[in-house]
């Protein structure tokens, strides 16, 4: 009996400290960190309590009088201000954010398995940044002023990103491919790096195929080559041909380990972007930072097929009325999903292994694969935003072309079209005011730019490019892209992945045909594209009635409504209903911000004025030597204790606050 009833006063004070301290806590509690804070309260706080106090002393339970006293209450009062001290812990430590109106998400991981995956985490982050220091990153970002700092700091970097492997060389690999970014010094060490990837072993193949067919994989395919015919680090590419048609197609299969890689290292490599970047203003004014987060968002999307099919569907849909022999593979849906694609097989070689074509057919090649881009991209606003050679296929028996790998498209909106057929004209005729009207609509605005100081630096990169036969396409954009730096300026990332693609379209075109001027045949286009919508209307005259019949149906119903709705609102001015708001708290969501913000600094001025009125009080209660002087420290303790509670609560209401989700 002797030991049953302490055991059973302490589990009594545990089921208060529990309810108490999650009313004190707040909403959306979780359930299993109230516990596991109360469970470690209680047993330090006991233990503590024991060996301070209790220890090699003879305690009776069996009066209220032996039980209830001042050090028992300290003792429960503080099991009750560490548990809420150690929930706010976990809070703190606590990654997950909360949706204001259903609390906390479901389906995430235990408070242990995060725990882990933070330590991971930081362990790689640590490696990496170790890596980074040990190859002079540190040192010389903040020197890149030169050709040979440069140079060193090409090394430094192009070195660091090998080290840490896997996402990070892939990184260095698209950052290769900016070349209107990165000064040549830079594309030239990027270059160089490679990325050693194993195929997937036949059982795994096998049960990629098993998990995500419908259907056995003899019923599916009647043929299935288990050697690949190209293989990446996102997935790797078989032939088969299907059983029910007999059509010869290409399935393409995601790594199985893809999608735990690119979570662990893709948070990492932006933290080291942004590490880099609070290093350097020269990384900074690059947009380091804004690049890692660009590849981490077109990755993601790479590595769920089903984007990469309906980006397919999209650009075959805008390619169908064209009038180019373009060809985007069709994709068996039925068999899709976003760890597999099956698609028609592309026919021909890729552009960069042409037979020894005629000069003008080549020509004609690289005019067909231009004019199709800028279809895509200035009518429809969508296209293909790797066109590199291996992704360009010719068939020259069809004379055809085939794009492939659709894992990244570019979507421009109407204004950005607009701006990006200006920059074509302005460059093409070496015309500033043209290429400045360009310009501003494809960047974030900025009220204190000075037209004339922008259209001046514009001009000085169209003379170096005047009176010479070839114009180098990434020379351009990456002096374009650094006068947009320098005046503090940025592209919208749709435009710079645009500005990225015609640099890279520009090199295949060059491949294909060495002559080819990319600026002289986009203005044929435009003037062609000019006269055919002049000439459609006459041309489809039933499709043009139609249209206008449709628009026309949509606008009458608001036109009738107009003469009603100006004499409702003249009315409502008679009788003095129209009321304007020009404060703050005419909007909902101002209103309950400022109502909250009031609310916890009520609050907190509470808990402060709680404190410093306790403080005093014991400093009165050292100088009265009176019998009122015990009832004083009990306010003043008291008091403390309140101020604590406060604050604490008020501290895990913020930590809250930043992780609510918007």
């Amino acid at each position: 009996m002797t030991i049953i009833k302490p055991i059973l006063l302490i589990l009594l004070v545990a089921v208060f400290t529990f309810f108490i301290s999650g009313r004190l806590i707040g909403a959306n509690v979780n359930l299993f960190k109230r516990v596991l804070s109360v469970v470690i309260s209680v047993t330090s706080t006991t233990f503590i309590y024991w060996y301070t106090y209790l220890k090699g002393k003879e305690y009776s339970f069996d009066t209220v009088n032996s039980v209830v006293n001042v050090t028992t209450l300290l003792w429960i009062g503080s099991m009750l201000l560490i548990s809420m001290l150690i929930y706010l812990l976990f809070e703190l430590f606590d990654p997950i954010a909360f949706d204001e109106k259903s609390g906390r998400h479901n389906g995430k991981k235990s408070f242990f398995k995060k725990l882990l995956g933070y330590w991971r985490h930081q362990k790689r982050l640590r490696t990496v940044v170790k890596i980074a220091v040990t190859n002079g990153i540190t040192r010389t970002v903040k020197y890149a002023r030169n050709r040979d700092s440069d140079r060193e700091l090409a090394v430094a970097l192009r070195e660091t990103l090998e080290q840490c492997g896997g996402i990070f060389i892939k990184f260095g690999q698209v950052l290769s491919t900016r070349k209107e970014l990165f000064s040549p010094i830079f594309i030239e060490e990027l270059e160089k790096l490679q990325q050693n990837v194993n195929t997937l072993s036949e059982n795994q193949v096998h049960e990629i195929l098993k998990q995500n067919l419908r259907g056995e994989v003899d019923e599916v395919f009647s043929y299935f080559n288990i050697t690949p015919v190209a293989a990446a680090s996102i997935g790797q590419v078989h032939k088969a041909v299907l059983r029910k048609t007999n059509e010869q197609v290409v399935v393409k299969l995601l790594r199985p380990d893809v999608k735990d890689i690119m979570r662990e290292d893709l948070s990492i490599l932006i933290e080291f972007a942004n590490w880099i970047t609070s290093k350097s203003q020269w990384a900074e004014s690059l947009g380091f930072r804004d690049l890692a987060e660009g590849f981490a968002s077109s990755l993601r999307e790479e590595i769920d097929f089903n984007i990469e099919a309906r980006n397919m569907t999209q650009i075959s849909n805008v390619m169908e009325k064209s009038d180019l022999r373009v060809n985007i593979p069709k994709v068996y849906e039925e068999f899709s999903n976003e760890n597999i694609l099956v698609m028609d097989l592309a026919q021909g070689v890729s552009v960069a292994n042409l037979p020894q074509e005629r000069v003008t057919s080549r020509h004609d090649i690289a005019e067909t694969l231009l004019f199709s881009y800028l279809e895509q991209a200035l009518v429809s606003g969508i296209f293909h935003a790797d066109p590199h050679p291996g992704n360009i296929y010719y068939d020259s028996a069809t004379k055809e072309i085939t794009l492939l790998d659709f894992g990244a498209v570019c979507r421009l909106s109407a204004s950005q079209q607009e701006g990006l057929k200006l920059f074509f004209i302005g460059v093409q005729k070496s015309d500033a005011s043209i290429l400045y009207d360009g310009i501003s609509l494809l960047v974030k605005k900025r009220n204190d730019v000075d037209r004339g100081e922008l259209e001046q630096a514009i001009s000085q990169i169209l003379l170096k490019i005047s009176y010479v036969e070839r114009i180098r396409t990434d020379e351009i954009v990456y002096s374009i892209f650094s006068v947009i730096r320098d005046f503090g300026l940025q592209f919208y990332p749709s435009v710079s992945l645009a500005l990225r693609v015609i640099v890279t379209l520009d090199g295949t075109l060059r491949i294909i045909d060495r002559n080819f001027n990319i600026f002289e045949e986009a203005k044929i286009f435009s003037s062609s594209f000019l006269k055919l919508t002049l000439k459609k209307p006459f041309k489809e005259p039933l499709a043009t009635k139609e249209r206008m019949e449709e628009e026309l149906a949509l606008l009458l119903p608001n036109l009738r409504k107009i003469p009603r709705r100006v004499d409702q609102l003249f009315k409502r001015v008679e009788d003095g209903k129209v009321i304007l708001h020009h404060d703050i708290f005419s909007d909902k969501n101002n209103s309950k911000f400022i109502t909250q913000l009031f609310s916890r600094f009520v609050l907190l001025f509470v808990g402060i004025t709680f404190g410093v009125i306790s403080v005093a009080l014991l400093a009165i209660s050292q100088v009265v030597h009176t019998a009122y002087a015990i009832y004083l420290n009990i306010a003043a303790y008291f008091g403390l204790f309140l101020c604590a509670i406060l604050l604490v609560r008020l501290s895990i209401q913020a930590i809250r606050d930043m992780k609510q989700i918007e």
